[in-house]
């Protein structure tokens, strides 16, 4: 039996729809040429919504709905999957159906976690009169409450920044980006922490909406909506300053608009050059004195082309600007045979002298490169013919690139670059902060995603790496959205998506000395918390009777 009484199918449905409704809402989108954002309104429902659309269900009829109602919640936000298959990949328009689907049964299985073991981990003691879920000869259960089940979300959120090297897209806490004291809860618990506080709000309004049913309580929520208030409060006390440090760098990030159709075509690879050699002169003609291409903005590999490489020398001693470029990097063997290639940032000081060659490490799994190639590889292929023939390599990990000072005796400035899907995954990011970074100068190629929500989901992505780290991150995308982002996490200045332009500003560096956030030092540690606390519940749960009856 339901844990609540006459909790029908067709109420289940609405529960279900409601949350897809809410977890698609909840991110920006861009609708009419205007982006919509209500994440600040609708990110406190869909954990508890999934909750209601489960309650009562035995934990494998559950885990079946979590998945159903998850997969389609997520296939919704990543609707953007149509324009990189069909648009760019050339598959055919099934498959850019297909593809989101496919991709959302990984966030789908989390969900289908959650709801199995909201269920089954409930808590012995049945108060009387309760009408809950008990097979036969057993002892009935008390419901979760709200911190039990936030600790629950929070860690299977966790679960999917590295399950299967992880696809944390869509992760709840970035939803409230523009929640000035929620991000205050960023520089000491992350992203999951500003997840973990929405969760709790809303399995607290639902606690306290079912007050009256056996085995819920009042007191239980209304401790869960004390502690949501208490960490706003807190959020906006331990909020870091905006300005880090006392120094400044004025740099220019570059969006050439380059479509991702004629980004590698030959016919387009002099121009393409010409409109960033354009931008940087604009750019230096502002005052700027670092110019951040985005993500493989140069069409060729500086490696392998003495002339590309000579070009770039150049145009930073006519400019008198360091650059950070994203190209191809390559590595040949000792025979000058092709070894591998790289997705790049190559950076320049402002005599034309390469500093660097900082090379991504977090690859796109099916974008980068394809898992179980010798078995997958033709079959891709024959699907979407825009498909990479190979794979490219990772690079060896974060670290920081230094910049020396224009004049002697001036510092030197450390550079964190992380590039693109790098973004995606808080701890990687932050070990640029831990490692000395005193700005980050995130590039990116959001052009694969079109005119859809995701650059805009994909900058509050990068917003949340900002407010973590507390640094300045001055991000520059080919067609948008490129920004400049204060350490607290606000978009101070943004660009609207395909359109030619720069930004240029004058971007705070923290302080050399300045000690790293909270998060930086200590990393996940909450969701390391709420995994331990769903290990206790587990261990309690199998300490019990065996209930030999539930499915």
């Amino acid at each position: 039996m339901d844990e609540a009484e006459g909790l029908s199918g067709g109420r289940r449905l609405a529960w279900g729809a409601a949350y897809v409704l809410a977890t698609f809402l909840a991110f920006p989108h861009e609708l009419g040429g205007r982006v919509v954002e209500l994440g600040w309104l609708l990110a406190w429902w869909p954990p508890a919504l999934l909750y209601l659309a489960v309650r009562g269900l035995a934990p494998r009829r559950a885990a079946l709905v979590g998945f159903a109602f998850g997969t389609l919640a997520h296939a919704a936000v990543w609707h953007w999957i149509w324009v990189v298959t069909v648009r760019y990949g050339q598959a055919p328009p099934w498959v850019g159906v297909l593809a989101p689907l496919l991709l959302a049964t990984y966030p789908g299985a989390f969900m289908a976690a959650f709801a199995a073991a909201s269920g089954w981990l409930r808590a012995p003691g049945r108060p009387p009169g309760t009408a809950a879920y008990r097979p036969p000869g057993t002892a009935a259960f008390r419901p979760l409450g709200p911190f039990a089940l936030a600790a629950l979300w929070t860690a299977l959120e966790h679960g999917r920044s590295f399950v299967l090297t992880g696809f944390p897209w869509a992760t709840l806490g970035y939803a409230q980006h523009e929640n000035a004291y929620l991000l205050g809860l960023a520089p000491w618990a992350g992203v999951y922490g500003v997840g973990f506080v929405n969760a709790l709000g809303g399995f607290a309004v639902l606690e306290w909406a079912l007050r009256r049913e056996p085995g819920r309580s009042a007191r239980r929520a209304l401790a869960g909506l004390a502690a949501v208030l208490a960490l706003h409060a807190a959020g906006a006390a331990a909020r870091q300053p905006a300005d880090p440090g006392a120094r400044s760098l004025r740099i220019a990030v570059l969006q050439g608009n380059i479509d991702q159709g004629v980004k590698w075509s030959r016919d387009w690879a002099e121009r393409t050059v010409e409109i960033y050699e354009e931008l940087t002169r604009e750019a230096a003609a502002r005052g700027a004195r670092l110019v951040a291409w985005p993500e493989t903005a140069l069409p060729g590999a500086p490696d392998g082309d003495p002339s590309l490489e000579e070009r770039l020398a150049s145009l930073a001693r006519e400019a008198r600007v360091a650059l950070v470029v994203g190209a191809v990097g390559l590595r040949f063997e000792a025979d000058g045979e092709l070894a591998a290639f790289y997705d790049s940032a190559l950076v320049y000081d402002e005599r034309g002298v390469r500093l660097d060659r900082y090379d991504k490490s977090h690859l796109v799994p099916f974008g980068e490169y394809l898992p179980f190639r010798a078995l997958l590889g033709r079959f891709i292929r024959a699907l979407a013919t825009g498909a990479a023939g190979r794979d490219v390599s990772a690079g060896s990990g974060p670290r920081t690139v230094p910049l020396p000072g224009r004049a002697a005796g001036e510092p030197v400035v450390s550079l964190g670059v992380p590039i693109c899907y790098e973004l995606l995954f808080p701890d990687l990011v932050r070990r640029f902060a831990g490692g000395g970074a005193q700005v980050l100068v995130a590039i990116t190629n959001d052009a694969w995603y079109g005119r859809t929500g995701a650059p805009h989901q994909f900058l509050a992505i990068t917003a949340l790496r900002s407010a973590e780290t507390g640094m300045w991150t001055a991000r520059a995308a080919n067609t948008g959205v490129s920004a400049l982002i204060d350490a607290r996490g606000q978009v101070r200045e943004r660009t609207p998506i395909f359109e030619r332009g720069l930004l240029v500003g004058d971007v705070p560096l923290r302080d050399a000395g300045r000690a790293p956030t909270f998060y930086v030092r200590y990393g996940n540690w909450l969701p390391l918390g709420c995994w331990l606390a769903g290990v206790g519940m587990a261990a309690r749960r199998l300490r019990r009777p065996r209930q030999g009856a539930e499915a």
